[in-house]
């Protein structure tokens, strides 16, 4: 049976939904201001709707967009909005909140341990013990997911980020109609376990034969849970999904910032790092210069492993190369 695993890092918290030995979905939500899908919050109107509905309005967080703007409200008029879609730090470009009129109560939205608690599956909470995350492929996970490179021995998958939609190529060998279900498969896969949302677009190879691109796009129907719509294959090998997009997807949540990323995931070693001797963390310059800057995490990571860490920075090394080590005594 499929359960989550939780872990509240330094920074950040952190889920896999698991099964037989598999990640099916990785979650990770930053230390952030910034309100959640199903907050609810005070708010002024700055400009009306125009035709299409759409207007803005002021919150503690700036300006947003706001959609479904009931008519009869002047501006400068004060409401509640609810937030349906959270911000999006794109790596091309920044989207805002997206909020919408409520009359609900003001109250924060649901967090990551609250939704997969909701979600009804069981939920381990991860403390000192063995690394469930690694027994399961996390650190392997979170590299594709960064690289946007997976690589199966049926199929490869290219993953690229684009301001208008995610991209996923298709490319491996043997026969073409195989390798279009194969890709198909690993597609939706990859989608469901990196939170990929909006418009994707899923470059398969071309077959000339529709029982095999019908074949292909039921793979994606088989393991990309619902709701999602998508187009047929078409005679080049091309399909387009579209998911309600609410949250960054893991992509884009790392290609917004990669040097906080990386930074704390460099935290989650260091946690774990053998020995009893001093902790010294070794990284790139700017990853160092980020946890410099953060000195509540360095005040947890001391508090949780009993010692001062040493910050190091390191010339040339990559940023997600960050290494941490006990010396000895």
């Amino acid at each position: 049976m499929a359960r989550w695993l939780f872990e509240a890092g330094i920074g950040e918290v952190r889920a896999a939904l698991v099964e037989q030995g598999r990640i099916l979905e990785i979650h990770i939500e930053p230390e952030s201001p910034s309100p959640r899908i199903g907050a609810v919050l005070e708010a002024r109107l700055i400009a009306k709707a125009d035709a299409s509905k759409r207007g803005r309005v002021r919150l503690a967080e700036g300006e947003v967009e706001i959609v479904d703007l009931l008519p009869g409200l002047t501006e400068g008029a004060k409401l509640r909005v609810e937030v349906i879609r959270e911000a999006l730090g794109e790596a091309h470009r920044a989207k805002p909140l997206r909020v919408r009129p409520t009359e609900a109560a003001v109250r924060a939205g649901p967090n990551l341990l609250e939704r997969i608690t909701a979600s009804g599956l069981p939920v381990d909470r991860l403390g000192n013990g063995p690394d469930l995350l690694e027994q399961h492929g996390w650190s392997e996970a979170l590299e594709e997911a960064e690289s946007g490179l997976i690589a199966r021995p049926d199929a490869m998958l290219h993953i690229s980020l684009t301001p208008a939609m995610t991209l996923i190529d298709v490319d491996g060998g043997g026969a073409p109609a195989a390798l279009a279900i194969a890709g198909a498969k690993l597609a939706g896969e990859t989608i469901r376990r990196f939170g990929l949302t909006g418009s994707i677009g899923v470059d398969l190879p071309t077959t000339p034969n529709r029982a095999d691109r019908l074949a292909a796009a039921e793979a994606i129907d088989a393991l990309l849970p619902q709701p999602f719509e998508r187009t047929a294959v078409n005679g080049f090998g091309f399909l387009q999904i579209i998911r309600r997009r609410q949250r960054p997807s893991l992509m884009e949540l790392i290609a917004a910032d990669r040097i906080g990323f990386a930074a704390r995931a460099l935290l989650r070693r260091a946690g774990r790092a053998q020995g009893h001797g001093a902790l010294e963390l070794i990284a790139a310059p700017a990853v160092i210069d980020r946890l410099a800057a953060q000195p509540t995490w360095l005040d947890e990571l001391a508090r949780r492993t009993g010692t001062i860490a040493r910050l190091r920075a390191e010339a040339g090394r990559p940023i997600s190369a960050g290494h941490a080590q006990r010396l000895q005594s």
